[in-house]
């Protein structure tokens, strides 16, 4: 992938990619790469524990990138917020961005939204119009705000552009790009010999498993919910491989429910390649992620989404199905479990809804237009008269 040098006039451009999760980190690598040394990567620390985002950019290859990492940890989402804006205000300040990337719905986004409203600089939303409507979601408030702050909407799918204008944002200010995740999933899945190494290395068989993942709070900081999933789990008819996320770890001890894990195959959090791997090769995906909803339809794999709601639904009826209480999950698990094979093989030939892989590219070449148009006197522009080449 070819670096893309953004200049007007001779003028290097340098870009702020603020962002805190491993989700943030994979979903844009691909426009960290095209930008090369003109991304200023600012690290908020969100996920500060090391298996969640440790080594990612190492992983992904982002070396040519400036990377500034805040260190901001605080476990009360109020407290992370106001200290990100603080800290960011000052970044931007001292290093002036053309221009400013965040990405989905964490605090760290919203917090580089507010920042770069704070300090009038143009803002890029990649992975813009998702919503829940589901106001119980932290999440969904985020997306809500970091929407009409941006000066570019990043849409994934025609169903997100719809989100937005709805809400009243102009259209002007609206592309479809696709989802930058399409292409981190083909950038980094491992060959089918690596993976099915990956897999026994587990002590499961390809094909032949359940790949579990938990994390969300209403699944895993109520006691009865969390029991209920785990119990679930615990009585499929297939190994569960369950990697434990951090937060889901802590709950389980205190709640008392270690011993639900026995029946379980429980790991550290993969690597992301390990991850896909052990996606691309199960039976069946069961979990509450949404990054995991989209990066399935690029792998071809089946999954249960245990949630109340979900800003992804484009998947929905044909890649996996949503089940909104634990209550549900067992009953519906088995169903797809006894039928993955016939499901799988007609998985293979439906395209992923979030897009070609070609997302990254689109959103530097609008980035680009954008910049050059606010450069120019009298400037007027609209994404969906910019060029992408």
């Amino acid at each position: 992938m070819s670096t893309v040098a953004i200049t007007v006039g001779g003028d290097h451009r340098r870009v702020a990619i603020v962002l805190g999760t491993r989700p943030e980190s994979i979903k844009l690598a691909g426009v960290i790469k095209l930008l090369g040394p003109g991304a200023v990567v600012v690290h908020t620390s969100q996920h500060h524990h090391r298996s969640l985002s440790g080594e990612v950019h190492r992983t992904l290859g982002l070396r040519d990138a400036q990377w500034e990492h805040l260190g901001i940890v605080d476990d009360r989402r109020g407290a992370q917020l106001g200290r990100a804006v603080a800290a960011l205000d000052r970044v931007f300040t001292t290093t002036r961005p053309w221009s400013v990337i965040v990405q989905g719905d964490t605090t760290s986004a919203v917090a580089g939204a507010l920042a770069a409203n704070a300090n009038d600089l143009p803002l890029v939303h990649v992975e813009a119009g998702l919503r829940s409507f589901d106001r119980r979601m932290p999440e969904e408030h985020n997306r809500v705000v970091i929407d009409h702050l941006a000066d570019l909407c990043c849409a994934p799918t025609p169903l997100n552009r719809q989100n937005l204008v709805r809400e009243g944002i102009d259209p002007a200010r609206i592309a479809v790009t696709g989802n930058t995740v399409v292409e981190a999933v083909l950038s980094m899945l491992p060959p089918r010999p690596e993976r099915h190494d990956l897999v026994r290395a587990r002590g499961v068989v390809p094909g032949d498993y359940v790949l579990a993942t938990l994390h969300r709070p209403e699944n895993v900081d109520d006691p009865t919910a969390l029991r209920g999933v785990l119990t679930a789990l615990g009585s499929l008819p297939a190994p569960v491989v369950l990697p434990l996320h951090p937060r889901t770890a802590a709950r389980v001890e205190q709640h008392g429910l270690t011993p639900l894990l026995g029946p379980l195959r429980v790991t550290n959090p993969l690597e992301y390649r390990e991850m896909l791997a052990m996606a691309k090769e199960c039976a069946l995906l069961l979990t509450d992620s949404g990054g995991l909803q989209e990066e399935a339809t690029v792998l071809r794999c089946p999954f249960v989404v245990v949630r109340r709601s979900t800003e992804r639904p484009e998947s929905e009826g044909t890649f996996g199905v949503r089940v909104p209480t634990a209550a549900e999950l067992a009953p519906v698990a088995r169903r797809w479990l006894a039928d993955a094979k016939r499901r799988r093989a007609e998985l293979r030939s439906l395209p992923s809804p979030f897009g070609d892989g070609t997302a990254s590219r689109r959103v530097v070449d609008l980035l680009d237009s954008l910049l050059a148009a606010r450069a120019a006197p009298g400037h007027s522009w609209s994404a969906s008269t910019a060029p992408m080449t």
